[in-house]
């Protein structure tokens, strides 16, 4: 299997959506889609754009980040999309531990 990236996708212009794969350009296809393979939240959007990944790494550390996006606050996800941060610097923005691959 490859290797885990975390991302968010804007849905109607105003909300934001946090999530893992390991194959993004798939994975966001799917939210687009809006069938059974959609997550259930961005199934009743008309509108989803990939504002950002990071490739992680482990399915373990990508799925810690995005429990910690998750938890920011919306000026905070902001942040992290209008900066475009690395892997280094969203492990620190996130406070998660590195870990070895």
């Amino acid at each position: 299997m490859g290797e885990w990236s975390v991302y968010i996708i804007r849905c109607d212009e105003r909300f934001l959506y946090t999530g893992i794969t390991t194959d993004v350009a798939r994975r966001v296809g799917e939210h687009s889609s809006g069938d059974r393979k959609a997550a259930k939240y961005t199934r009743t959007f008309s509108s989803i754009a990939l504002v950002y990944e990071v490739l992680i790494g482990s399915r373990s550390q990508a799925a810690k980040i995005e429990y910690r996006i998750k938890k920011l606050p919306r000026q905070k996800k902001e942040n992290i999309i209008l900066r475009c941060l690395g892997r280094e610097e969203l492990l620190e923005f996130v406070n998660v531990d590195q870990e070895t691959k």
